[in-house]
């Protein structure tokens, strides 16, 4: 058994495909594109709609204008004939009420009625016979005249008492006249000398009229009319007549014969709508033809305007999109900005409490985010503030009872060699070491109290080491009265004398030094001890800060922990722009720098420390 598997194909992952792509753009191009799409959909849809309207609407107007036109001409030519009818009548109530066609009254009458109309050419009076029995005007009749093998005269002897035109026909009856004309004849029986007599009337008239009515037709540019006869199908009027006689034209006379209404045929590969009419009281039809390529023209005129207004509407409605994305867009893009303030680190920003109600609800909530951000990062600020204060408690903490224990044993020492009068210079110089160690609890201290506090050290160490090393403190007046961190130079002279001192055979000396520099105050401790080598300079500070390991605060010989710790405390106290600085040679000494911005007064300290 064969099993075929068929590939489902199907359009779902293009959609989804197209609308990703879709949503991937901003809101104000899909408004904008969006809108411009429904406003062209229904301009297209209404344009389709209104181009048929029109187009069918046109069609109906140039049906029916050709019918109209073709009807008036008909109407036109129906009114000429009845007033030639009439005419014709009256022509032979004078002549022939008495019978009497040769006296003078009737040739007043006639020539009464040949000067108020100049479309009538001749007027005759034949017998039975063809023999010419009155004529006006009085015009001799060619010899070669065959009277009575005339259509004309055929038609009014074969049906007495009716009144027959004939088709346009030249002239043939007297010598030097070659006009159209068409022609009225009647047979009519009269009394004449007491006899009665069958008499043929005949009333020539000027086809110019004819034509003219029938010429004055407008069917198009290139539209025309023609009339036929309904009873042998002869043309009797074609704008183009001589075309016609010579066979160089034809018109579908068959069709028009037996239609009583419009239709549409074709000609040399173009369509034509002929629009027939009878003219009852002749008998004959007018057929009024229009070429349909004209009324496509006017079509195509109302689809080029269609496709113009189309145009015009299509940019408008992108015109008008665009604006209106824009301005729905706006509030939308203004809080994107802010948002990226505040992603930037500006939490001062606010948006403006404006636009529609869901923009001004919107604004409201994320106004009172942004004042609970910022009241969560000053909580976290100030918890940080606290807790650096706590850090740098635990720093100082750790620094005293290191301290108080070397001295201590010192002193043991002193007592145990019976050097009182040492003993009571370092308990003094201990005493008032702790004091200023104490300062009331606080962090900073001044300068002043800072070199003294140093100098009670460097007076126990001195007297601890034996006199070991001498020193000098020197500061500059502007440089004592300004604040510092408190205890940052014990632990530099401690290490001066621990590990470049006190191994030395010649005598130590260290000087300590304060001086303002610019915006900054500089405190030096100098030695002349061994000094180090610059891979040791450079080790001293490069070790991880890890304050939360207590380990590394203890001021162990050689471990550079007691120093780092100043370092950290200035960076921790003041920023990342101060601390301690190297500078040593081996075998000539070492000198420490401390840098730490001037302050000159506590509350001026404690701002700079806020």
């Amino acid at each position: 058994m064969k099993i075929t598997y068929t590939k489902r194909y199907s359009v779902l992952p293009f959609v989804q495909r197209w609308v990703k792509r879709f949503r991937a753009h901003s809101i104000q191009s899909i408004i904008m594109w969006s809108f411009s799409a429904f406003i062209l959909l229904i301009v297209i849809v209404v344009a389709v709609l209104l181009f048929n309207k029109f187009s069918r609407s046109a069609e109906q107007s140039v049906f029916l204008n050709a019918q109209q036109i073709v009807d008036q001409v008909s109407y036109n030519l129906e009114d000429y004939v009845d007033g030639m009818a009439q005419l014709y009548r009256a022509i032979e109530e004078n002549m022939l009420a008495d019978g009497q066609w040769d006296d003078e009254q009737v040739t007043k009458q006639l020539d009464t009625i040949m000067r108020s109309r100049d479309d009538i050419v001749s007027i005759a009076l034949f017998n039975d016979q063809g023999d010419m029995l009155r004529n006006h005007p009085a015009i001799p009749v060619k010899p070669s005249a065959k009277v009575t093998e005339q259509s004309w005269f055929h038609s009014a002897m074969r049906v007495s008492d009716h009144l027959s035109f004939s088709l346009p026909h030249v002239q043939n009856l007297y010598d030097q006249t070659f006009e159209w004309v068409v022609t009225m004849s009647k047979g009519i029986t009269v009394v004449h000398d007491g006899e009665p007599m069958y008499v043929i009337l005949l009333v020539d008239i000027n086809f110019k009229k004819i034509d003219e009515l029938s010429s004055r037709i407008s069917l198009g540019k290139r539209g025309y009319a023609y009339i036929i006869d309904e009873g042998a199908g002869n043309i009797v009027y074609h704008p183009q007549q001589q075309l016609i006689y010579m066979g160089l034209r034809n018109e579908s006379v068959e069709r028009a014969l037996t239609s009583s209404e419009s239709y549409i045929d074709e000609s040399d590969g173009v369509k034509r709508l002929n629009t027939v009419k009878s003219v009852v009281n002749i008998g004959w039809k007018i057929v009024g033809v229009s070429y349909l390529d004209e009324i496509m023209t006017t079509r195509e005129e109302v689809n080029r305007y269609l496709v113009r207004v189309v145009a015009i509407v299509l940019v408008l409605a992108i015109a008008v999109s665009l604006i209106l994305s824009a301005m729905l867009t706006r509030p939308i893009r203004r809080m994107g900005r802010t948002m990226k303030a505040v992603e930037r680190g500006d939490f001062d920003v606010e948006l403006p409490l404006q636009g529609p109600l869901e923009v001004v609800q919107l604004s409201s909530r994320f106004n009172l985010m942004l004042n609970k951000i910022r009241q969560l990062m000053k909580q976290i600020v100030k918890e940080q503030e606290s807790k650096r204060k706590y850090e740098l408690e635990a720093l100082q903490a750790q620094i005293n009872p290191h301290f108080l224990y070397n001295t201590l044993n010192s002193v043991v020492r002193m007592v145990g060699m019976s050097k009182k009068e040492e003993v009571i210079t370092m308990i003094t110089s201990l005493s008032k070491l702790f004091r200023l160690s104490l300062s009331k609890g606080k962090t900073s201290i001044s300068v002043r109290e800072e070199l003294e506090h140093a100098r009670h050290y460097m007076t126990i160490q001195q007297m601890r080491y034996k006199q070991k090393f001498d020193f000098a403190i020197e500061a500059d007046e502007a440089a004592l009265s300004c604040y510092t961190l408190k205890l940052v130079l014990q632990p530099l002279i401690e290490n001066a004398i621990v590990h470049g001192i006190e191994y030395m055979v010649d005598q130590g000396h260290i000087r300590i030094g304060a001086a303002v520099k610019g915006e900054l105050l500089e405190m030096t401790v100098t030695d002349n001890g061994v000094g180090m080598t610059p891979e040791m300079v450079e080790g001293i500070l490069d070790a991880k800060e890890t304050p939360h390991n207590p380990a590394q605060f203890i001021n162990t010989a050689g471990s550079g922990v007691a120093v780092r710790n100043v370092h950290d405390r200035i960076r921790l106290y003041y920023g990342k722009r101060y601390g301690l600085e190297f500078e040593s040679e081996q075998e000539a000494g070492t000198t420490v720098r401390i840098r730490i911005p001037v302050i000159h007064d506590m509350d001026e300290e404690e701002r700079e420390h806020d």
